[in-house]
């Protein structure tokens, strides 16, 4: 039974047999733009975004199934054919049936080594694949070595076949697109350079060229060309083509490959599907000889920027450099380590800290499993992935989240296409109005974290742009006098019109308290943070993102109330004084909490004045404070479900009846997660209420077997007045499977109220889970959900990375920031600590590198524990408590600053 082994403390880890696996897949990028992926036998696409596949694309049920992938063919002593890659016909054949032929795979963050032995043919073959950090070519080095006895001599043919154009074209106009190739054969490969491109965009001149090119150790080039895919698989099959076989031997005679070998320099192969295909010279190698061979294949914009590409690794020596320098590069991004008792979580959550990464890349698309959308991150991704990132790298969040608050807009819904590059937002495609009721939940939440770690109170004064486009009253209408080329809001005199960040968080939360259905609950428009929940648009409400703005509410009210913003007058739009209308009646009155929200939103559609006026601050706050506390009075009494004495829960959502959708009926319970998440998180859910959510969940959402807290019980019926996911198959995807980012919440929510055993229940439940690979048939990290049988599924681009990242660093180790102050505040429990007693935690805070030692030499458990010590490089610490002990200690931020930037400083915490 194969599993994960983890070789060293930077998350690098092998595995046996991974051959044997379906739907394994590895990603490899650049920051130039590449974005591929390579499974144990190199299958796989590689793409720079939806219009430029260089590899046709692939999802996950033809990421195995294609055989028209990458391949390394070797012809051995004329006679006998093998696949390097493990991808030929025989091979597939034969994988389950013997064990003549094994393959380990190891790799790290953005590498990826095949190593696979032929004990029938006594041949090894090693693979390393990679992009350089800063091209986009990846590149594979491919060393073949004698593992026999005697001499063997070996014919080396490595085939990629080339696909050239849109992900749009893999059946609109697959034919008719092939007939726009252009194949050249230069030195080292073959080179497509399309005419036109024609998908959705329209027909266009294309922009870009596609190549696959090696060499050999020595520097020798191939030495017979085979650029026609046709040609190529002749009357065979992909992975059994018609000139590998023509290589072999028959008798003492070679097969005619019938002259479609083409020579470097010729005129162009015109209209055909290409294929990198080229044959080297025959080699001898002798017993435990090897030889190294470099491929290639990227896409390069012109001609300026291939040669600039390919020269930086048109050796074996260079690209063994480039190898070194982007494996510390993406080693240097992930500076956030962990030592506990357990080495294997320790690694594993050197994959999590590395998977925002990987999805600020990837997008939400662009990996197999990722097969829906056109790429890009979505507005929710935005704010979410910044939270690794203030935690690993907070140089560039400042200018990231000023970029991101210009696609609000003015009625406070937001842009839904995101641009490639921070603060590019675009029109939604053909006027398709969306509103995804939680939207304005995530950005407050992203600032606050923001200014606790840096103590930037200053961000809220400055100023940003709204977006603006056809859409308007929070996507009701139609603007029939909008003509804004660049999609920036204007005022009534056609001046651009600028807010403060803080005026941005207040009227996205503000229009969402004021947006209610019947039940005084916010509307779930066209669904919340569950997209599946997309046919409740007229009568459904989210009581579980109520909750959410809520706890917004109350926290901007905290932030107005405390330090530099306190007692100071804040500048808002004329306009916003619509919605700080606070009174008992407005709240309760659901037909004038409709009138409140269409005045503002008449105010600020069609002719937008744009006036400024000034608020006093303790105001504002009292106002904010009051919507909160009204929204979990309200929820608090009329949304909890009592079942028994000691269980209970709260109703998380209304369907388009009107019906609540979490109720006891005739003995049937019908729980959601996401509803008891935020009304623990938020406060809502008193001390009692929390234990009996806890005994709930255990009894009526938690399964071992499939990784832990599912997101909702058994409905039962197709509720097509809620949402798609109900046709979904039971425990798969939103319908009930193991969603980890609404576990890893329900996790952050346990902690933060203080039940740290329960919280790192749901934690190490998905641990053990994705940890299982006989079970998940994942690579390390943290996937989209756990389905059928407990496999994970959608590795990689998920937001829940980001969420495990903060809650084990915040909450579990307790490093967190209070406006700009590092405080410590443990939530260990006893055997999370090593045979020492002891765990320790690396990070970065304030740009300034700290070891964290949090020592428990009686090995008590949470709870009992406290803090009796701390040092600061040696220095004592007061932690301001009369008894000498406290469940927290705090480091002013003046002190923070003194600390040399250049060094890393030790923290050292004594419990007892």
């Amino acid at each position: 039974m194969s599993e994960i082994k983890f070789i060293d403390r930077n998350g690098t880890f092998q595995i046996e047999n991974a051959d044997l696996y379906n739907n394994l897949y590895f990603p490899i990028a650049s920051e130039y733009g590449l974005k591929s992926c390579v499974t144990p036998t190199l299958s796989g696409d590689s793409k720079t975004d939806q219009n430029h596949f260089l590899f046709e694309p692939m999802s996950i049920e033809n990421l195995n199934n294609n055989r028209l992938t990458r391949n390394l063919w070797c012809i051995i002593d004329g006679q006998k054919i093998w696949s390097a890659s493990g991808n030929s016909a025989n091979q597939n054949a034969k994988r389950f049936l013997d064990s003549k032929e094994t393959c380990k795979v190891t790799a790290g963050f953005m590498w990826h080594r095949i190593t696979r032995e032929n004990n029938e043919f006594d041949i090894q073959s090693e693979i390393t694949s990679f992009v350089p950090y800063d091209l986009n070519t990846e590149v594979h080095i491919i060393r073949l070595c004698n593992s026999g006895e005697s001499s063997k001599e070996i014919s080396f043919i490595p085939a990629f076949p080339i696909y050239g154009r849109s992900a749009d074209n893999i059946r609109d106009h697959r034919h008719v697109t092939s007939l726009l190739l252009r194949a050249f054969v230069s030195k080292r490969g073959v080179i497509d350079r399309p005419t036109l491109s024609f998908d959705e965009r329209g027909h266009q001149l294309a922009d870009s060229m596609y190549y696959v090119e090696g060499y050999d150790e020595n520097g020798e080039n191939p030495f017979e060309f085979y650029p026609v895919l046709d040609d190529f698989i002749g009357r065979g099959t992909p992975d059994w083509p018609e000139i590998v076989n023509n290589a072999v031997v028959i008798g003492n005679e070679i097969i005619d490959d019938g002259n479609k070998a083409i020579a470097p320099g010729t005129e162009s192969v015109d209209g055909q599907e290409i294929i990198g295909a080229f044959k080297f010279k025959p080699f001898t190698l002798q017993k435990g000889e090897s030889k190294t061979f470099v491929i290639y294949a990227g896409i390069s914009k012109n001609d300026d920027e291939y040669a600039r590409h390919t020269a930086q690794i048109n050796t074996l020596e260079k690209v063994k450099e480039s190898f070194e320098k982007t494996r510390n590069y993406w080693l240097s991004k992930v500076n956030i380590r962990i030592l506990t008792g357990d080495s294997d979580f320790d690694n594993y959550m050197r994959w999590v800290a590395f998977q925002p990464e990987l999805r600020r890349i990837y997008g939400c698309s662009f990996l197999p499993h990722h097969d829906y959308g056109k790429g890009g991150r979505g507005w929710r991704d935005l704010w979410q992935d910044c939270l690794a990132l203030l935690l690993m790298d907070p140089s560039g969040v400042r200018q990231m989240l000023l970029g991101n608050y210009c696609g609000v807009r003015i009625d406070g819904t937001n842009a839904t296409i995101i641009g490639s590059k921070t603060g590019e937002f675009k029109a939604d495609r053909n006027s398709i109005t969306r509103v995804w009721m939680d939207h304005g939940v995530w950005p407050f939440i992203t600032t606050r974290l923001y200014i606790d770690q840096t103590g930037d109170v200053e961000l809220l004064n400055e100023q940003c742009r709204y977006f603006s486009d056809k859409q308007i009253r929070r996507g009701k209408g139609i603007s029939e006098s909008f003509n804004s080329a660049d999609n920036w809001l204007r005022n009534n005199n056609d001046q651009m019109y600028e807010g403060t960040v803080l005026e941005h968080i207040l009227i996205q939360n503000l229009t969402a308290f004021w947006e209610v259905g019947e039940h005084n609950i916010c509307k779930l428009r066209d669904a919340d943070w569950n997209d599946a929940l997309d046919m409740a648009g007229d009568r459904g409400e989210s009581v579980a993102f109520a909750n959410a703005y809520a706890g917004n509410l109350l926290g901007i009210a905290d932030l107005l109330d405390s330090g530099k913003l306190k007692d100071s007058g804040i500048s808002i739009c004329e306009d916003l004084q619509i919605l700080l209308r606070d009174d008992e009646e407005s709240y309760n009155n659901i037909e004038l909490k409709e009138k409140v929200l269409n005045d503002y939103l008449s105010n600020v559609s069609e002719s937008f004045r744009g006036n400024k006026v000034i608020v006093d601050a303790s105001e504002l706050a009292c106002s904010l404070r009051n919507k909160g506390l009204w929204i979990i009075k309200n929820i608090r009494e009329k949304e909890w479900i009592a079942d028994g004495e000691n269980s209970g829960w709260y109703n998380s959502y209304y369907d388009n009846n009107g019906r609540a959708l979490d109720l006891t009926i005739e003995g049937k319970k019908n729980m959601m997660l996401t509803g008891q998440v935020f009304s623990i998180m938020c406060g809502t859910a008193d001390e009692t209420q929390i234990h009996k959510i806890c005994k709930s969940a255990d009894r009526l959402l938690y399964d071992e077997n499939s990784g832990g807290y599912r997101l909702n019980t058994d409905f039962g019926e197709v509720k097509t007045d809620m949402g798609r996911m109900f046709g979904f198959a039971y425990g798969e995807k939103e319908n009930g499977a193991v969603f980890s980012h609404m576990a890893v919440m329900f996790a952050n929510a346990l902690y933060k109220r203080g039940y740290a055993k329960e919280g790192y229940k749901a934690l190490n439940s998905l641990y053990n889970s994705s940890k299982d690979f006989h079970i998940s048939q994942i690579y390390p990290g943290i996937p989209e959900y756990f389905g059928r049988g407990g496999k994970g599924l959608y590795s990689y681009l998920t937001g829940a990375a980001s969420w495990y990242l903060m809650t084990v660093t915040m909450n579990m180790f307790g490093v967190s920031g209070q406006y700009g102050d590092l405080t410590v505040a443990p939530a260990l429990l006893k055997s999370q600590f090593d045979d020492k007693c002891k765990c320790s935690i690396e990070m970065e805070y304030a740009f300034r590198s700290f070891k964290i030692d949090i020592c428990n030499p009686k090995a008590l458990e949470y709870g009992s524990y406290s803090i009796k010590g701390c040092r600061l490089d040696g220095r004592e610490i007061d932690i301001n408590n009369e008894c000498g002990c406290a469940t927290n200690i705090s480091i002013p931020k003046a002190c923070i600053d003194q600390l040399d930037s250049c060094v890393r400083h030790l923290i050292e915490i004594e419990l007892g």
